[in-house]
């Protein structure tokens, strides 16, 4: 690389570590992809070389090694400062308590632009624009990082881009709140979405539930565990790049074990974390892909990414439902690693696997 390009490598970098990623995908593509380096291939899919810009500044900021849980949620609170950019146009924001399995939680509620005044009107709609769907969104994190602040623009960009209201929960998190905890949170939370769906100007037939990783491992439990209470169910749910095995070891582990943001190391940590005692880890409460009954589960959107150590069980579980006979839309993202969903500042395909998915929510939801 030129003295040129080490210069802006360094300016970049500077940015970053200025919370502001707008710098580095103003640059002109052509240098983009010279700063990113040589294409990164492994197992037949090269990756969004944005992406792997973006990862080479990572490698280049602080060590982040994870050591204890406040440390490590201050540190992810700092990395989603930098990402999302200019935040999604909604109506409102309406910061509420809903239910949780052990008293209230804290909850945000994301209203598109078109719907009306009130938190639960829909006076003033514009027809095909504003559906009366709503999305329970549980964020991910390994079950130990994250909260409302750090999937505020996902929240966003899906209310505004699908037309949905979206419902994000600040369930419990480990390991002051171990499993099941936050499973049985997820649970409380999406039956009280469905219970309330009048006054959050939603139809309670098209509740869905949904959530990113480990978010999405929690979507899974509600939508199996809801079936088998005899609950209200999902109309639909949505699994990004979920967790859903915490006890097998697939080769995707391996393959991307190291450097695509979820590392072998971290997905140790969160587990561990998550379920001190082991011999939970089995239950389908954790790791809904061992429910050894997987019919009669809701419509499912499952997203997996080409370089993602999670990709593989991923994919397992998108098979085993449409196995067992349930309706299934699996979306491959072969060139995104896993935790692309709060990338939304990153050009290219990032913002069309976004796009697919609002599309897909519009479809379902209005």
């Amino acid at each position: 690389m030129n003295l040129r390009l080490d210069s802006v490598l360094r300016d970049t970098v500077s940015a970053v570590q200025a919370n502001a990623l707008a710098p580095l995908y103003a640059l002109p593509a052509a240098v983009r992809r010279r700063l990113a380096g040589a294409p990164i291939q492994i197992d037949g899919n090269t990756l969004d070389p944005d992406i792997q810009l973006l990862l080479r500044i990572d490698n280049l900021l602080p060590d982040t090694t994870k050591t204890d849980a406040a440390t490590a949620r201050a540190h992810f609170r700092q990395l989603c400062k930098l990402i999302p950019g200019t935040p999604a146009e909604v109506q409102r924001v309406t910061e509420l308590t809903v239910r949780g399995a052990d008293g209230q939680l804290g909850a945000r509620l994301y209203v598109p632009r078109g719907a009306g005044a009130g938190l639960g009107s829909n006076a003033g709609d514009v027809p095909g624009e504003v559906g009366r769907g709503l999305l329970v969104f549980f964020h991910g994190g390994g079950w130990v990082v994250g909260d409302l602040e750090t999937h505020d623009a996902v929240c966003r960009s899906i209310a505004a881009d699908a037309g949905i209201r979206v419902l994000s929960v600040d369930y419990r998190l480990a390991p002051e709140a171990p499993a099941p905890t936050a499973a049985e949170d997820a649970i409380a939370a999406f039956t009280w979405a469905v219970d309330h769906a009048e006054d959050l100007g939603v139809d309670p037939a098209l509740v869905a539930v949904g959530g990113d990783s480990a978010g999405g491992n929690l979507a899974a439990v509600v939508a199996q565990q809801t079936v088998r209470r005899d609950l209200p169910h999902p109309a639909l749910q949505v699994l990004l790049y979920p967790a859903v095995d915490l006890v097998a070891r697939r080769p995707s582990r391996d393959l991307f074990s190291e450097g695509f943001i979820l590392t072998e190391a971290d997905i140790i940590w969160y587990r561990d974390h998550y379920t001190p005692d082991p011999t939970l880890r089995p239950d389908p409460i954790v790791s809904p892909l061992r429910a050894e009954d997987l019919t009669g589960l809701p419509p499912t959107y499952l997203t997996t990414a080409g370089f993602d150590p999670l990709r593989d069980e991923g994919r397992e579980y998108a098979a085993a439902l449409a196995a067992a006979g349930n309706a299934l839309t699996h979306t491959h993202h072969p060139t995104l690693p896993h935790g692309h969903t709060n990338l939304l500042t990153v050009p290219g395909t990032t913002r069309q696997a976004h796009t697919h998915l609002t599309n897909h929510l519009k479809s379902a939801l209005h």
